[in-house]
């Protein structure tokens, strides 16, 4: 899913931005896994367009570090770095507690009724174990959130941020049990919010962002060739 364009856009997409969210999506599902070499040749023909387009998705790839770009050489996906983790972390939860707070202020009954709404999507998925499903609608939940507060470009942060935790996330989230300790992290967070609770939405979305501590630890120890420190 494209970071800039929310679920429900028919907006017509240009070639590159087409070529761009695929890429996206496969990197971040793990179908090209990292250290996965990729030719703009290859994927051109993979995906039916010209090498152009592909080229413009390497170049924003590239700039969320997805993408290691090679002069010369193949473009690699690029392995998961801890230390780049530890830093996107903490720029997201810094983003993403005062725009709960912003939310819990000025967000209108009609934003939190949108809010509340988007939790039906997601227990569908996490009863059927749609992990793909789970990760765009994850994203719709906190696109929503900015929006209700007032702060959509703040999105665009919490989503290039986000991106790096997502491809560790789809290694851990593919039983259930982490799909549905999101849903319960959403379902309170979206409780906090129509209390207008401050306090207890800052927590609910601290304790959201802090199980990403022992997922990472997992997928580091079990899937040792995905990371590079």
């Amino acid at each position: 899913m494209n970071i800039s364009q929310p679920i429900g856009d028919s907006r017509r997409r240009t070639a590159a931005e087409e070529a761009y969210e695929r890429l996206h999506a496969d990197i971040i599902s793990l179908r090209l896994p990292p250290g996965t070499k990729l030719s703009e040749v290859e994927i051109a023909k993979m995906y039916e367009v010209s090498r152009q387009p592909v080229r413009e998705a390497f170049l924003r790839l590239g700039e969320l570090n997805l993408l290691q770009i090679r002069p010369q050489r193949a473009t690699l996906v690029k392995r998961i770095s801890l230390q780049d983790l530890e830093n996107t972390r903490f720029i997201r939860a810094s983003v993403e507690v005062e725009v709960v707070r912003r939310a819990c202020q000025v967000a209108s009954p009609d934003d939190l009724a949108l809010i509340k709404a988007s939790l039906t999507p997601q227990k569908s998925a996490v009863d059927t174990a749609d992990t793909n499903l789970m990760h765009k609608l994850d994203y719709e939940f906190h696109r929503l959130i900015c929006k209700a507060a007032g702060c959509l470009p703040a999105f665009r942060t919490i989503a290039e941020n986000k991106a790096h935790t997502d491809r560790v996330c789809t290694l851990e989230l593919s039983g259930g049990n982490g799909m549905a300790e999101i849903l319960e992290d959403h379902t309170k967070i979206v409780q906090a919010l129509i209390a207008r609770d401050e306090e207890k939405a800052v927590q609910m979305t601290r304790k959201h962002l802090a199980r990403l501590d022992t997922t990472l630890r997992r997928a580091s120890e079990k899937y040792t060739d995905y990371f590079e420190d």
